[in-house]
């Protein structure tokens, strides 16, 4: 991806992805300091949302509480399903970019009608229903996006979540920022191998596996709003426990960040017994042909996230496709009326 060519700066998604490098840059971890205080006497941090606004941000944080062993519990779930839970004595996120979906701002009435006062809005619109029903509303710097497809915004989210976890944890999240940019940016405009396009342009199907850390599972959202594909997420080693039945040849395979102890059997039962093509997006070399990103450490699933926002931008491209103008997708999927 290159914005100085006009085949990718006429599309305001590829102008948003770009501007993900920015809103690294900008980042304020210190912004939730005073809600970290609130959340720590709760022990319990519930994140919820709907698409976009919950996959990769929510997932991002728990796995990286529990590979901290964080002294928080943090669960997330959707909002019609959350709604059937008592979250009484959580502290509960709700985000929602525009402020006015559905799903969220009922939650959000029905918690603090109950009496939680630790209800929180994270919106990128100021003065929304969303912010009328929570406690306290994080209006998010990024700004509105133009495209369907979220993407700069699916970063900051997941950095606000992120913040909160570094300040219970009292570590220096401000200092760990500077590598990130760079490395998002790097991720965003390295060149594809041609090798791996024409195995993704042609493939039916496109699957995503790796960690349950909403990275893969966020690109195979994206996948179809923005190459217009069918793809599916294979969370861990779904990919190889009976899915491959009905896997076709011309099918492709992306594993981010493939755990080592698990690419034997890919190969056995993907390459070798389906026939098809398995392809690494990774900051090392693997038995695959692989895409790789600069290493990143605790922020790698970021860079992964946005080199296959690059992927997905040039296999949108190769097939002609309007990377702004989906038929069907909709900017705010169900909108909050009352």
């Amino acid at each position: 991806m290159n914005l100085k060519d006009p085949r990718y700066s006429k599309f305001a998604l590829t102008r948003e992805m770009m501007e993900t490098v920015q809103v690294v840059r900008n980042f304020d971890p210190g912004q939730t300091k005073d809600v970290t205080k609130k959340i720590r006497s709760s022990g319990k941090l519930f994140l919820t949302g709907e698409g976009s606004s919950r996959i990769f941000p929510a997932k991002n944080a728990i796995r990286k509480a529990l590979r901290w062993k964080a002294g928080i519990q943090i669960h997330t779930d959707g909002s019609r399903q959350s709604s059937q839970y008592d979250l009484s004595d959580f502290a509960v996120f709700c985000a929602s970019n525009s402020g006015r979906t559905k799903e969220i701002v009922t939650l959000a009435k029905k918690l603090a009608a109950g009496g939680n006062r630790g209800v929180f809005g994270l919106t990128a619109n100021p003065q929304t229903p969303l912010e009328e029903a929570c406690s306290r509303t994080f209006v998010l710097k990024c700004g509105w996006e133009q495209a369907v497809a979220a993407t700069k915004s699916v970063v900051e989210q997941a950095l606000f979540y992120e913040s909160i976890l570094w300040n219970l944890e009292g570590r220096d999240m401000k200092a760990s920022l500077p590598g990130l940019s760079e490395a998002v940016e790097k991720a965003l405009t390295v060149e594809i191998d041609p090798k791996i396009l024409s195995a993704a342009v042609r493939a039916p199907m496109i699957y995503f596996a790796g960690y349950n850390d909403g990275a893969a599972e966020e690109l195979t959202l994206k996948t179809n709003e923005i190459t217009r594909r069918k793809s599916d997420f294979l969370e861990g080693t779904y990919a190889v426990h009976g899915i491959e039945e009905v896997m076709d040849p011309e099918d492709v395979v992306f594993v981010i960040d493939p755990i080592d102890e698990e690419t034997g059997k890919f190969q056995e039962v993907l390459v070798k017994g389906v026939g098809l093509t398995v392809i690494a997006i990774a900051d090392r070399e693997t038995p695959f042909p692989t895409l790789r990103v600069p290493a990143a450490g605790d922020y790698s699933s970021y860079v992964y996230l946005c080199a296959g926002w690059n992927l997905l931008v040039e296999i949108g491209l190769a097939a002609g496709i309007d990377l702004d103008k989906p038929r069907r997708a909709r900017k705010v999927g169900n909108e909050f009326m009352g």
